[in-house]
């Protein structure tokens, strides 16, 4: 696109549309959405259920394809890349965090985070380094080697945030991260989620219903009529 690195979106959904059948008839979730994530920022996505929020994350996180629209990726579409590609970007450039932390149970909380770092194809030693360092800034030094039964819930989300972010990503997309938690550990998962948005320099977009925590981050936008709308 011809512009420095920092005046171009780390993604950008462009003219977004997408429709679901629901039995024979069409029914518009997205319809010319168009969102901006800035390396840096995080962005709260507040809608209400069924509005179409995990669609827009899956279709950031190139999970899913839009109808129609475009997303770029670091100024690049993507668009008419093979899946091969699509999942390479997934790998190296995007992190994902559910509502459930879908850790592996047979895995301790340091194998889960080196697992993602290994299938791209880093060293052992290394993966080891990182996992363990990534842990320790959330909190979890001294837990690496529990499996996820051994951990709280808190503790199990920090380790599917480290798991996530294991890959140094551009991006970190979290569908509800923080739902299935009572409201002190929320805050905890929250403060490890924004302290690393301010270490790494990452883009973070969270669909959540928590106003409170929606209200401590830098952008609020909606889903309104299929639209992405700025909230103040």
């Amino acid at each position: 696109m011809g512009q420095a690195a920092e005046d171009v979106p780390v993604i950008y959904l462009h003219e977004i549309k997408r429709q679901y059948m629901q039995g024979e008839v069409p029914l518009t979730i997205l319809n010319g959405a168009k969102l901006a994530l800035w390396a840096g920022q995080s962005v709260a996505l507040v809608a209400p259920s069924g509005s179409g929020k995990s669609t827009l994350l899956h279709i950031a996180g190139l999970l899913e394809t839009p109808d129609d629209g475009e997303v770029y990726v670091s100024g690049a579409p993507t668009s008419q890349l093979a899946d091969v590609e699509r999942t390479q970007i997934r790998r190296t450039d995007i992190g994902f965090v559910y509502q459930s932390h879908r850790l592996l149970p047979e895995f301790t909380a340091l194998e889960n985070v080196m697992l993602p770092q290994m299938i791209r194809g880093l060293r052992r030693s290394e993966t080891i380094k990182r996992s363990t360092e990534i842990l320790s800034y959330l909190g979890l030094g001294e837990r690496i080697r529990h499996r996820p039964t051994e951990l709280s819930g808190g503790e199990q989300q920090r380790v599917a945030i480290a798991r996530a972010v294991a890959n140094a990503p551009r991006v970190l997309l979290a569908d509800e991260p923080t739902g299935n938690l009572d409201p002190n550990t929320a805050d905890h998962v929250f403060h490890a989620l924004m302290q690393l948005v301010k270490a790494t320099n990452v883009a973070m977009l969270i669909a959540t219903h928590n106003m409170e925590l929606a209200g401590r981050m830098d952008r609020r936008v909606s889903l309104v009529n299929g639209e992405v709308v700025e909230l103040e």
